[in-house]
């Protein structure tokens, strides 16, 4: 043969060569199992915080759904090697061979590190004999095994909508299928949810998930247990069954037992938490952790505040502008309207009957209002996509959007902080390549557990952001764009928290972990700076009164002090007038006679001018401040606080008057 191969050496060579370029495919959990960084499952302490965030986001999601004032119970608990081993089925062993479990250290190391260590105790008997000080030996470097893991069981339970009992399967056991999917502000940021907590718990502790769900008005219960399979993406159901629903409960319980690390993310799950209860004060929050060591347990519990909630968010349409050419055919295929001119009327934002025959004629003469919309060619597809990008519309609005609310906020903040003052602002809706956003702000000063500084709280569609926070569009604006000084705001000594929650229909993260919001947005930060700055404003008045209110105290306190010193001089110069009177020396008017005989008498002694001046200081004092406050537009008396107390829930007939800082219940 040719070429000097033998057949059997070409044979080889081509299948090992096929061999290698075989196509293979990963499955959707596959990928996440393998990239579970990306969901925020870095390591065992992040995984712990970021399965609570997931599954208390979720039954937020569940009881607003169905306008119920939520009520989340969040339990976790430590469980022991030997009760997790009793859980999978294994036996406690004893250690046979104790060098397995040494730290690792080659021969020629070990050569070394005596070498080394010999050196230095010649050295520290050397020190020693001239009386130096000996520095401490250094820790010398060997391999060490990861140590023993953590486990923790972590439940959920809510007073939500439920899941439907066929559904619950794949709702937990299929990465990428869901319920959240489509255009409208939600709080996931992958539509993950519990699922990734379930793939965590496959590859850390290979037990199964356990779901319990009831929906309104059912009389059963849904009691699942499964685990999902990784490679194919579809759930692996252990126990799937039904049982009476006597208490009449609905919403869900779900349970997984993952491997964690409590001791270095305790801080971040609690802040979570009490950022959580700062931007929905109208839901009830009861955290436990339950430790093998009882000393170690910790409850807390985050009261409701007030039962107003905010609208559920709405589904709503693309926007012309924000589409690309991959969404365009999708729509086209998955449309159930006829022509041309329906698809563009009814699938987008902002585009009327009217609109849309001006853009098919503006398309050119391969485009008619009746033609098919299922007949439009990828060549077509293209040039649409090229007017939504050159034509201009109308920018969307926000009503689809649900924003936490200026009540809402401002009484989260008191609620969990406590400050002296705070000022709230909430903008109007504005556009980023297409999709509508709000931000609200809030600014307080004072308050508990409040650092001196600026205290950064992000929120993006209202759940809390802890990490990545130095690249964060608040946190450049708040520290760099702000100028605290012309506010009467002591940057660094006050003690300052800033709380600004953007909601959005696409929130525009960076980075894979989806911590933080970029500052490049110019329209995202130019909102951000203006509510902040609107929330100083109202805060710059606030502290010039109690300044001004501070120096009137001041005041009086000043005079005050003079009274003493002023009465004992004005009384010795009447009673220098008076003998001058009555040894007829000097003659004074009726008036000042009239006086003279008071104090000749006694009536008028030391004390009674001295109760006369301090009630003069009073009354100078007082009209001052009725002044001041007139002056301010405040026309009545100084004010009291008013404290009112919970409403019963149970009254229906009742009309709610909303304003941006107070709600006023009338009860029918």
């Amino acid at each position: 043969m040719a070429g000097g191969d033998s057949p059997a050496e070409t044979k080889k060579g081509s299948s090992k060569n096929s061999k290698e370029s075989t196509l293979k495919q990963k499955s959707p959990a596959e990928f996440f199992a393998e990239n579970k960084n990306i969901a925020g499952f870095d390591n065992p302490g992040k995984s712990l915080y970021t399965t609570v965030r997931e599954l208390v986001e979720n039954a937020l999601d569940s009881s607003e759904s169905i306008s119920e004032l939520p009520e989340v119970e969040v339990t976790i608990e430590e469980i022991g090697k030997s009760k997790f081993n009793s859980m999978i089925g294994l036996i406690d062993r004893e250690r046979v061979d104790t060098k397995l479990y040494d730290d690792y250290e080659t021969d020629k190391a070990r050569e070394k590190r005596l070498v080394k260590e010999a050196r230095a105790s010649e050295i520290q008997a050397k020190n020693l004999a001239s009386g130096k000080k000996n520095k401490e030996p250094g820790v010398s470097k060997v391999l060490k095994a990861r140590g023993e893991a953590s486990y923790y069981k972590v439940t959920c339970k809510d007073n939500g909508k439920g899941m439907p009992h066929d559904d619950i399967p794949n709702m937990f056991g299929r990465v990428l299928s869901g319920t959240k999917y489509g255009l409208k502000q939600t709080r996931g940021k992958f539509g993950l949810g519990a699922k990734m907590a379930l793939i965590w718990s496959k590859m850390s502790t290979g037990l199964p998930i356990e779901i319990s769900s009831s929906m309104k008005s059912q009389n059963y219960v849904t009691f699942c247990r499964l685990d999902i399979d990784i490679h194919r993406n579809i759930p692996h159901i252990h126990l799937h069954e039904k049982k009476a629903n006597k208490e009449k409960w609905h919403g869900a319980e779900i349970q997984v037992v993952i491997e964690g690390n409590w001791t270095t993310y305790r801080s971040k799950i609690l802040h979570y938490m009490r950022q959580m209860a700062v931007i929905t004060p109208y839901a009830q929050f009861l955290f436990r952790f339950i430790s093998e060591t009882p000393e170690k347990n910790v409850t807390v519990k985050f009261t409701r505040r007030t039962d107003v909630m905010p609208p559920i968010p709405i589904e709503t349409k693309h926007h012309p502008s924000s589409v690309d050419l991959l969404l365009i055919k999708r729509l086209v295929t998955d449309t159930s309207k006829k022509t041309l001119l329906q698809f563009l009327q009814n699938e987008f934002v902002n585009i009327n009957k009217n609109l849309a025959a001006r853009l098919i004629g503006e398309m050119g003469p391969d485009f008619s209002p009746g033609m098919a919309v299922k007949s439009v060619t990828a060549q077509q597809m293209v040039r649409i996509h090229q007017l939504f990008r050159q034509a201009k519309f109308d920018d969307p609005s926000g009503d689809c959007l649900s924003p936490a609310g200026e009540y809402n906020l401002r009484l989260g903040i008191i609620k969990e902080l406590h400050p002296d003052m705070v000022a709230t602002h909430s903008g109007s809706a504005q556009v980023f390549e297409g999709h509508p956003f709000i931000v609200e702000a809030g600014v307080s000063v004072g308050g508990r557990d409040v650092k001196q500084g600026i205290n950064i709280f992000r929120f993006a569609n209202r759940i809390p952001l802890l990490f990545e926070q130095g690249g964060d569009v608040v946190t450049r604006t708040a520290s760099k764009r702000i100028n605290w000084n012309s506010y009467k705001i002591n940057q660094t000594q006050d003690k300052i928290g800033v709380f600004v929650s953007i909601v959005s229909t696409k929130i525009p993260f960076k980075g894979t972990g989806k911590e933080y919001i970029g500052d490049d947005i110019s329209e995202i930060a130019t909102a951000v700076k203006s509510a902040i700055q609107q929330c100083c404003i109202q805060l710059k008045s606030k502290i010039v009164k109690r300044l001004q209110a501070r120096e009137q105290q001041e005041r009086k306190r000043s005079l005050s002090r003079y009274i003493p010193d002023a009465t004992g001089a004005v009384y010795e110069v009447l009673k220098q007038m008076t003998e001058e009177h009555t040894k007829k020396r000097k003659r004074y008017k009726e008036e000042e006679t009239a006086m003279l005989e008071k104090v000749s008498k006694l009536i008028i002694t030391k004390e009674t001018l001295k109760e006369k001046l301090a009630e003069h200081v009073e009354q100078v004092d007082y009209e001052m401040a009725l002044e001041y406050a007139t002056q301010s537009g405040v026309s009545e008396e100084p004010r009291e606080n008013i404290y009112l107390q919970q409403l019963n829930p149970n009254h229906s007939n009742s009309i709610d008057l909303h304003s941006p800082t107070f709600i006023f219940r009338l009860i029918l």
